[in-house]
């Protein structure tokens, strides 16, 4: 007889016996998990689904259980518990070969790849997401930044101003999802702020479709090399899919990545897919204070020692009132 077990499994044993589960499917257990659904038939799983935030994710059922409709039975156990914590925008990531479960369950395909599809429970949520953004009133070359401004750096500024020169219009892409020092409707600001003497430029964010938790997912892929790789695909798939193409942007801009080595891949990949949907990617060299390059990184570390004085070079006038309002407060 089956059985319904809720929360995450709170035994070691319980543990074991999921990760077990998940691992003879193909998946692995994510530890970002804030919630688990689990079947039980004779102590033993043969489905379960969890979820983090507004993502659905770990959800495999056993093969010799297939057809007998648990794989609804777990789903619709999530959404009501992610309706209960306020989430009822969903996504889920699944393999190609199981996108058809999953289609009949009320979700609708983002975008895919050979290795993931990304999929949400609203029937055009991202075509409405972007019809949603400001257009050019001028048809022109359009160009995009996409950032997370934590917080709106010269950096930033720099990278803008050499888009708006080389382009007829600049989507500002700013990331929304929170998780950085500085809230998404406070970065938001600081780059409205930063970038107002620019008039082809407008700041826009990207909701959960890029560069967020949704888009990156690695529970299913075993090899975790082949991990980072199929984060960076899904990311510039929907990018390309849902936003490129729609919007017109035939020009992507970044700045340089000497610190960090994930963003310095991701901007090696981009090098190679974009061009393949017609996008050009165009580096630019870093803006630099005092012969270093400026980073929201080093902006923090100066934050945190309240050496203001210093901050002076490396951001704007705008947000330098700001960081100086939370170092008083």
């Amino acid at each position: 007889m089956l059985n319904m077990v809720y929360e995450l499994p709170r035994s070691k044993s319980g543990m074991e016996k999921l990760r077990s589960f998940l691992h003879r499917i193909g998946l692995n257990w994510d530890d970002g998990i804030e919630y688990t659904v689990s079947l039980m038939d004779a102590g033993e799983v043969v489905a379960t689904g969890s979820r983090q935030g507004n993502v659905l994710k770990c959800v495999g059922i056993a093969d010799d259980r297939r057809g007998e409709g648990l794989a609804a039975s777990v789903v619709t156990e999530l959404i009501k518990n992610a309706a209960l914590s306020g989430h009822h925008h969903l996504f889920l990531f699944t393999t190609p070969k199981s996108k058809s479960i999953f289609l009949a369950l009320g979700f609708y395909t983002v975008t895919q790849t050979e290795t993931v599809v990304l999929m949400e429970n609203r029937r055009n949520g991202a075509a409405e997401f972007v019809a949603g953004i400001k257009t050019p009133a001028a048809h022109g070359s359009i160009g995009c930044i996409v950032a997370n401004c934590n917080p709106f750096t010269n950096g930033h500024l720099h990278l803008a101003e050499t888009a708006a020169h080389d382009c007829d219009f600049v989507y500002f892409f700013l990331l929304s999802e929170n998780q950085g020092l500085f809230p998404a409707e406070v970065r938001r600001k600081l780059a409205e702020q930063g970038l107002a003497h620019l008039n082809n430029v407008a700041v826009v964010p990207t909701g959960d479709y890029l560069i967020s938790h949704v888009t990156f997912p690695d529970y299913f892929l075993k090899d975790k090399g082949m991990a980072v790789k199929a984060h960076y695909d899904l990311d510039l798939a929907v990018f390309c899919d849902r936003f490129a193409v729609p919007l017109g942007i035939t020009k992507r801009f970044v700045g340089e990545e000497p610190f960090d080595p994930l963003t310095m891949q991701y901007n090696e990949r981009m090098k190679q897919v974009l061009p393949k949907c017609g996008i050009e990617l165009i580096e630019i060299l870093r803006a630099q204070h005092g012969g270093t390059a400026i980073s929201a990184s080093a902006v923090r570390k100066l934050l945190s020692a309240h050496a203001l004085t210093e901050l002076c070079g490396y951001v704007p006038e705008t947000t330098y009132q700001y960081l100086e309002g939370l170092c008083h407060e």
